[in-house]
């Protein structure tokens, strides 16, 4: 009966993570597609149904997105009081069941008040970061569910002071990286820049000239800032950390992830904002977030572990 719990758990889990992943990436289908306003100004109903009598293109992706992001609410409700009851021994459990069900309840307020008010791009470019934080609390409480540490050897790992603050500032600048970028999209900055890398190409490196350009040439100083810390980082566990596999492969994963997340968003310039290719920009720069999470909770595995060793 245990071993069935068990596995039922590690299923809700399963389903519970990808379903935060479809509600980033049908959020931003929503906002790639301008289908905010798919539903008209009515919430939690659509153009005055419960169900859409009239289906359009718009109308799909929003109701959609709402339907999904309601069935995983349940999900991750569900998730967040099984492994309060059956892993709350672990002090990280309550802490990310609490943010999984905070910011997830945030960022559908903030879609809700977009919907029937209207919000100012700088407060939308909130909503993909909050989903984020929601995201990274149920992929780490379905990694402890899957007990990842087990087959990575958390328990064995240290991790110095230099490595540690490291890891915690370039989580906390990726969030910069990513309101940034949101930013781009609900500006409508993403084709104001013809070239790469720089705004125009030919005119070498000048200052830019209006907001527009300002908001995509500060996303993109921000990726080259944060590629350069990612690859610093990476080097530094590949000459110190060659015993520790978890530190070790992970900051080469963030670092190839990084460098996918870049390609996609040159692409998204030359492709003209290509739906697959912009889902793709999106989706890398999820999986780092969540990636720099588990980092980040490694930092407090190796808190644990230096105690234990005195």
């Amino acid at each position: 009966m245990q071993q069935k719990q068990s596995i039922l758990l590690k299923l809700i889990a399963l389903a519970t993570t990808l379903g935060m992943l479809f509600i980033l990436l049908g959020g931003a289908l929503v906002t790639k597609t301008e289908s905010g306003m798919g539903c008209g100004r009515n919430w939690p109903d659509c153009n005055g149904s419960l169900i859409p009598k009239e289906i359009t293109t718009e109308v799909l992706i929003e109701f959609s997105h709402r339907l999904v992001t309601g069935s995983v609410s349940i999900l991750v409700l569900l998730l967040v009081i099984w492994t309060w009851r059956s892993l709350g021994h672990m002090r990280e459990v309550k802490f990310l069941g609490f943010l999984a069900i905070f910011f997830l309840i945030a960022q559908a307020l903030i879609g809700a008040a977009q919907v029937l008010w209207g919000q100012g791009d700088f407060i939308l470019a909130l909503h993909f970061g909050i989903s984020l934080i929601s995201f990274a609390s149920v992929l780490l409480l379905s990694m402890i569910v899957f007990e990842v540490d087990t087959k990575f050897d958390a328990d064995k790992v240290f991790i110095d002071k230099k490595l540690k603050w490291h890891t915690v500032g370039v989580t906390l600048y990726s969030y910069i990286v990513v309101y940034s970028g949101a930013l781009v999209r609900h500006t409508q900055s993403s084709l104001v820049c013809p070239d790469w890398p720089l705004c125009n190409n030919t005119n070498g490196i000048a200052l830019p000239s209006n907001m527009y350009e300002w908001v995509q040439m500060g996303h993109r100083f921000a990726v080259l800032l944060i590629f350069v810390w990612i690859t610093y980082i990476m080097i530094h566990a590949i000459k110190h950390y060659k015993n520790q596999r978890v530190i070790y492969w992970g900051w080469i994963i963030s670092f190839i992830i990084i460098i996918l997340q870049s390609l996609t968003g040159m692409l998204s310039i030359f492709t003209k904002l290509n739906i697959m290719v912009s889902l793709l920009h999106s989706l890398f720069i999820t999986l780092l977030f969540g990636l720099f999470c588990y980092m980040i909770m490694l930092n407090y595995r190796s808190g644990l572990n230096e105690r234990k060793s005195k």
